[in-house]
């Protein structure tokens, strides 16, 4: 049926549904790591408007696997030479991060920082738990284009809607220094996974969300935008673990979700306009989910789950200051030769 409203009213209620059932989804069907699903779902619906075809869902989860082995082939490296090898992964996470500047598939770039951390971390305590996250990775992405394509069912872009702008390509200059920025916001995340993969798993996927998001903030609003977002994710988690706790039941973690989803997704799209970016939003988003599904994995383990959460959230705090800083200090040092030569 033709309409003429913006297409943000059938795209908020797309992404809140999807990450919903899709959430709902996985701990329903207790797959490992369930909340890496509903984060691969977001960041799908977020930035495709229309449903992967089949084929390429199936070509998505090759290149997931391709991709994330890699992981797999630098364990040795790290095992018996481990400053090459934390120096091999960081050239890799470089050339990861420039390949994506220059315009490469988001998805492709996220699947090859993931091996070369969380893979390669994980192989490094036990080769089992490598081998188990690259199958609860492509579990998670099947999962994730099959709900997509639900979601884009249920709530069509309308047919006048306009084509998603293409973005401008970033100068060639500025690929090098922002590649910098995001590889340096990432290896302090590896490192100490490196020394637990078990706690500090989740940590590289927020790393890895850090790093994509500073690609793309300037030093004046970097504070605001990295630091503001993973504060506004925390403050949601508690909110909704609040909610949750009334009744714990796995339909209240879908509808709580779904309404938390929406208002995000509102302001997402601009259905609820805010002096914040889409960015901001995006990642406050993941980051809830992230917190959220490791404090009910910490509660199902019989783990204290406010200590375990406070220590999470001081991690991405401390985490989050580190980019910040990192942000800075990269945009000081390339204003730095230009002040001289003026000089």
């Amino acid at each position: 049926m033709p309409t003429d409203r913006p297409p943000g009213f059938q795209r908020a209620p797309r992404l809140a549904v999807g990450t919903a059932l899709c959430l709902a989804i996985s701990f329903g069907l207790a797959l490992p790591i369930p909340f890496i699903a509903p984060v691969l779902c977001v960041l799908l619906l977020a930035t495709l408007n229309k449903p992967l075809p089949f084929k390429a869902g199936v070509m998505l989860a090759v290149v997931a696997m391709l991709t994330t082995g890699i992981g797999l082939l630098l364990i040795p490296v790290l095992r018996y030479y481990p400053l090459s090898g934390v120096l091999l992964i960081g050239v890799g996470l470089f050339l990861a991060f420039g390949f994506g500047l220059r315009g490469g598939n988001t998805l492709v770039v996220t699947f090859l920082i993931i091996g070369l951390t969380m893979i390669s971390s994980a192989g490094v305590a036990e080769f089992d738990l490598a081998i188990m996250v690259i199958g609860a990775l492509v579990k998670a992405l099947l999962l994730a284009v099959i709900v997509v394509a639900i979601s884009h069912w249920l709530f069509p872009d309308p047919a006048n809607a306009p084509l998603p702008p293409v973005a401008s390509a970033m100068p060639a200059q500025e690929v090098p220094r922002i590649a910098l920025r995001a590889t340096l916001i990432v290896i302090p995340a590896f490192l100490l996974a490196l020394i637990d993969p078990a706690s500090y798993l989740p940590i590289i996927l927020k790393a890895v969300s850090l790093g994509q998001q500073s690609s793309t903030v300037t030093t004046r609003n970097a504070s605001r935008e990295l630091l503001g977002s993973t504060l506004m994710g925390g403050l949601l988690a508690i909110m909704f673990w609040c909610a949750l706790s009334l009744f714990v039941h796995l339909w209240m973690f879908f509808l709580w979700m779904l309404l938390f989803g929406l208002l995000l997704a509102r302001k997402l799209y601009a259905l609820s306009p805010t002096r914040q970016t889409p960015g901001f939003w995006l990642n406050s988003l993941v980051t809830l989910i992230i917190l959220l599904g490791q404090s009910v994995q910490d509660s199902l383990a019989g783990k204290d789950v406010y200590t375990a959460f406070a220590v999470r959230m001081g991690l991405f705090i401390a985490l989050t200051l580190y980019a910040d800083l990192m942000v800075h200090l990269i945009e000081q040092r390339q204003r730095t030769p230009g002040a001289q030569g003026v000089t």
